[in-house]
C-alpha cells in the first residue's frame, strides 16, 4: 500500500475501534452506527482511498470544494452528506451530488431544495439542524433552528416535492447551556428524534458526534458519527 493508503487505514482502524468500544459500552449493536467521514479540505485522491477502504458514506461543507469532488469520484460507490451552512445561490449544485443535506434549517432553504430537486428528478434527503445553543426559537451560531422550529419545518420538509425527511442533527454547542456538556446535547437531541418520530416514524436518522465526541454521541443514541480529523488527520489551514 501506499503511504498515505497505509496512513488512512491505520487511522480507520482507531476510529472503528472507538465506535465498536462506545457501542459496547452502550449496550448497542455496531451495526446501529454509520461512520460518516468528513473529507472537507482533503483530495479527491483520499476519497477514492477511502472507498478502496470501505467508507460508504463521506461528507463536504462547502459546495465549491464538494463540486468537483463528487464529480471526480462518481464512479464510486459513495453516499454524499452536506453539512455546511447552505445558501440558496449553491442548491442546485449541491443537489446535484448530495444524497442528503443535513443543514436544512429554514424554509426558503427547503422551497430551494425541493424545486432543485424535482427539476433534477432526485429525492433528497434532509436533517433539521438543531441549534442547542439558541433559544427555543432562535437560531444558532453555526446555524441551525432552535427546538421549538423543528416540528414545523420538519412538516414542510415531509410535504415538499423531491424532499425525504430523514432525522435531525446537531453540533455540540460551544455556547449556551450545554456548552462542554456533549453528553447531555445529544442526549437532549435523542429526545427531540423521539418527539420528531411521532409525528414522522421513518425520521429515524440522528447525526450527531464528532473526531473528539464520538463516543458520547453514541452513548446518546446517534445512528451517524461525522468523523473528519481522527481519520484524514489535522486539516491544513485555508487561505
Amino acid at each position: 500500500m501506499t503511504d498515505r493508503k497505509t496512513q488512512l487505514a491505520a487511522n480507520l482502524a482507531q476510529v472503528e475501534e472507538r465506535i465498536a468500544s462506545a457501542c459496547a459500552a452502550a449496550g448497542r449493536e455496531r451495526e446501529e452506527v454509520t461512520l460518516i467521514v468528513v473529507t472537507k479540505t482533503y483530495p479527491a485522491s483520499d476519497v477514492r482511498i477511502l472507498s478502496e477502504l470501505g467508507v460508504h458514506d463521506v461528507a463536504e461543507n462547502r459546495d465549491q470544494d464538494a463540486a468537483p469532488k463528487a464529480a471526480e469520484c462518481a464512479d464510486l460507490p459513495l453516499r454524499w452528506h452536506f453539512v455546511g451552512q447552505l445558501q440558496t445561490n449553491k442548491v442546485r449544485s449541491v443537489v446535484g451530488y448530495a444524497d442528503v443535506v443535513q443543514s436544512v434549517d429554514r424554509s426558503k432553504l427547503v422551497t430551494s431544495l425541493s424545486a432543485a430537486a424535482v427539476r433534477a428528478e432526485r429525492e433528497l434527503g434532509c436533517l433539521i439542524q438543531v441549534a442547542l445553543d439558541a433559544g427555543e426559537n432562535g437560531r444558532g451560531e453555526r446555524g441551525g433552528v432552535g427546538p421549538g422550529g423543528i416540528e414545523d419545518l420538519a412538516a414542510f420538509v415531509a410535504d415538499s416535492p423531491g424532499l425525504r425527511l430523514d432525522g435531525l442533527m446537531t453540533v455540540a454547542p460551544l455556547t449556551g447551556p450545554y456548552a462542554d456538556r456533549q453528553q447531555a446535547a445529544f442526549e437532549r437531541l435523542m429526545d427531540l428524534s423521539t418527539d420528531l418520530r411521532r409525528a414522522h416514524p421513518a425520521a429515524n436518522m440522528v447525526s450527531a458526534g464528532m473526531s473528539a465526541d464520538l463516543e458520547q454521541a453514541v452513548a446518546a443514541g446517534a445512528t451517524h458519527v461525522r468523523v473528519g480529523t481522527a481519520v484524514l488527520g489535522v486539516r491544513p489551514r485555508l487561505g
